[in-house]
């Protein structure tokens, strides 16, 4: 029998992946040496792997960041990243998923996997009752903010993929309850015209450990089981 996601998506695999969320904040030099290394393991035929995590506050520079949208270089540390996009944050709040799936075992249409990610931000704010929404001239998933204005839309969670030997890594963010000061450091994704916001800020109390079971639940519809570290 198919299923919805199946319908939808075509990424299901056979194998479950393997689910691990980190107990404290990671630095992002030791999440990128890491993902290296899973990546490399993974592309080898290792299980694949969805890392959750919190960094520390800092900045990241996609393949496509405008160094006019760094406003304030000296805040957080800045570092420069192989994944598509232009510059974002992360920090404490923010709950960040690294992806690690082989496209191989499932689908090689880097679109359509991109579109897989938001169905499962997607998803997982419908959990909260929330209706995240798609753009096709801005990356990520946003919210209309009616209470701020008729045209008023801010983004609440974020994308950014690579993929080597057609394995993914880096994958997604959502803003749960970061500060949200900390993104006027920066042009967030390159796009001024349109803000910035959490699950928090959309009044809803919604812990880290909320948003790891939705965003657990909804993976599973878009990408299949997952097995949880011990």
């Amino acid at each position: 029998m198919q299923t919805r996601a199946n319908l939808q998506g075509g990424f299901w695999s056979g194998e479950p992946v393997i689910w691990e969320i980190a107990d404290k904040p990671v630095p992002y030099e030791k999440a990128l040496a890491r993902m290296e290394a899973e990546v490399d393991a993974i592309a080898d035929g290792a299980p694949e792997r969805v890392w959750l995590l919190e960094h520390p506050p800092l900045y990241t520079a996609g393949t496509s960041a405008d160094p006019h949208d760094l406003v304030a270089p000296d805040r957080f540390p800045v570092f420069t990243t192989g994944r598509g996009g232009q510059y974002t944050y992360h920090g404490p709040g923010q709950r960040v998923a690294y992806v690690m799936l082989d496209l191989s075992r499932r689908r090689r249409d880097v679109r359509a996997y991109v579109s897989a990610l938001e169905s499962w931000l997607i998803e997982t704010l419908e959990e909260f009752n929330i209706c995240g929404e798609r753009r096709e001239d801005r990356v990520g998933v946003w919210v209309k903010r009616p209470d701020r204005g008729p045209d008023v839309e801010e983004k609440v969670a974020a994308l950014g993929i690579r993929l080597r030997r057609w394995v993914s890594f880096h994958g997604i963010s959502l803003n749960v309850e970061p500060d949200l000061s900390h993104f006027t450091g920066i042009v967030p994704c390159g796009v001024k015209n349109h803000g910035v916001t959490s699950l928090v800020d959309l009044g809803l109390p919604v812990t880290m450990n909320d948003a790891d079971t939705a965003l657990r639940r909804a993976f599973e519809s878009v990408f299949g089981p997952t097995n949880a570290v011990l």
